[in-house]
């Protein structure tokens, strides 16, 4: 949750991009991005196929013209595999377009050309409502973030193991960048200028790692205990206006947890500014707006003893308006806030009812409303944090009452869910505490509550919080 980095400091000098990197770069080649987008498809396709033995992989004109016939359903797989997975899928065809040339709106296009041939030809299952929205929309976001952070990594003037070492990191950021620079030679070319096509800019990163906490509905018992690592990173100036390319600024968190039944990736968020406007400024305040594209990530599993899931939320595509202040009273102290409200165009929110295949959790739309704060104080040994996300979610194609659900064909069962609304709400307080140079203690505590409101069903409610105690390195 951690939107706007409290503490942020420069990991290189900022300096512009070369205009030489630029030509070179910035040159369009549609037929080999066309032909990277299908070959992934066909090579994913292949594997699962001959390698995984995937039911859904065994395709044939037959399956392509029933996926043609039937159209589009909401699929019943896992919310990492919807919601997190797919819009990867997304990032690759994204990627495949931005590789070779084409600027952020353009490669959106690769990514949709790339999810309809998948969901279109390459399984015999129906194709996808959700993948068609998620992949594409998500992807872009995972995709500019990813093309961005391998752009910081490159450094055409290299060699030896740097250069294999530089060459090697962007390539797991940024597969689809990595191979065209293998396929042009561009992966070992010597050249005067870096290659980054968007030079040396403004961002921080900081990685925290420690002991995580956690409990339900205040089973205080059944308490469950283990390790974390988040990643924060923040690209660009947030105060800085006067570009209008997306994601000159965008804001990355990120948390993987080791903790017995849970998984692996607990929470991703990301922020990406599309446009923006400065509304006010003077030598101390200053406060901007702005259009914003968001992707949220929340994932919890069963809690053992409890056979309960705390909480479930994946938010692949949604876009709103947002609005940021900022005062500084020098060698004091610096406040800084943000506001957003979006809309979701696509959601998905667990549910305490639907359990069809591999899916217990309702996709839905509707909307988001996010607000926090940064106080930092004497440059930068002492600050705190404070968060709170709120969404509100409508899933309206439900089934019928008294639905056998155990009964249905998960492959044919077209609904969104259950029929319900659906509020979700995130908070969080963090503090920072410095110990040594870059090192500092920190500690954060969140919480997660959920109530949802069915047509069918007696209202639900759930809550669960989680105490981190962490040491965080600031680069």
């Amino acid at each position: 949750m951690r939107a706007q980095m409290a503490i942020k400091r420069a990991v290189a000098p900022v300096a512009l991009a070369d205009t030489a990197d630029l030509r070179y770069y910035g040159k369009k080649h549609f037929w080999r991005a066309a032909a990277e987008t299908v070959g992934f498809n066909i090579g994913l396709w292949a594997f699962d196929r001959y390698i995984q033995k995937g039911d859904f992989a065994y395709i044939s004109l037959n399956s392509i013209k029933e996926n043609f016939r039937h159209g589009f359903i909401w699929d019943n797989d896992k919310l990492g595999t919807n919601t997190f997975l797919h819009p990867y899928n997304g990032s690759l065809y994204y990627n495949a377009g931005r590789a070779n040339g084409f600027n952020f709106w353009q490669s959106e296009l690769f990514a949709i050309g790339g999810s309809v041939m998948w969901e279109l030809f390459m399984e015999c299952e129906y194709p996808s409502t959700n993948d068609i929205i998620a992949t594409p929309i998500g992807g872009a976001v995972l995709g500019e973030v990813f093309f961005r952070a391998s752009d910081a990594l490159l450094d055409d003037t290299s060699g030896g193991w740097e250069r294999f070492g530089r060459e090697a990191a962007a390539f797991i950021i940024s597969p689809m960048r990595g191979i065209n620079r293998i396929v042009m030679g561009d992966a070992w070319r010597r050249r005067v200028t870096t290659g980054r096509v968007f030079g040396n800019p403004r961002f921080g990163i900081q990685v925290s790692l420690g002991y995580k906490m956690m409990e339900f509905q205040g089973h205080f018992n059944d308490l469950m205990h283990g390790f974390t690592a988040q990643i924060d990173m923040e690209y660009g100036d947030r105060f800085q206006v006067k570009s209008t390319r997306p994601y000159d600024y965008f804001t990355v968190s990120a948390e993987l947890a080791a903790m017995k039944s849970q998984p692996i990736l607990s929470s991703l968020e990301m922020k990406g500014r599309l446009l923006a406007r400065e509304i006010f400024k003077n030598h101390r305040s200053h406060v901007s707006i702005g259009l914003y594209q968001h992707f949220d990530f929340f994932d919890s599993d069963t809690i053992d003893g409890l056979d309960r899931v705390p909480y479930k939320l994946g938010i692949p595509a949604s876009v709103g308006g947002g609005m940021m202040f900022r005062d500084v009273e020098e060698r004091q102290w610096r406040f800084d806030a943000y506001a957003h409200v979006n809309g979701v165009i696509l959601g998905s929110i667990l549910s305490d009812h639907y359990r069809v295949d591999e899916r217990n959790y309702n996709w839905a739309s509707g909307f988001s409303v996010k607000a926090g704060a940064n106080l930092v104080f004497n440059g930068d040994k002492l600050s705190f944090s404070f968060h709170h996300h709120f969404y509100r979610l409508f899933s309206m194609k439900g089934y019928r009452a008294g639905t056998d659900l155990d009964e249905e064909n998960p492959k044919t069962l077209n609904v969104q869910g259950d029929h319900s609304c659906a509020s979700f709400n995130v908070s969080e307080f963090r503090a920072n505490v410095k110990l040594w140079r870059n090192i500092y203690a920190t500690l954060s505590l969140m919480n997660y509550a959920r109530s949802t409101r069915y047509r069918d069903f007696p209202r639900q409610s759930s809550s669960s919080m989680s105490l981190r105690t962490m040491l965080t390195y600031k680069f």
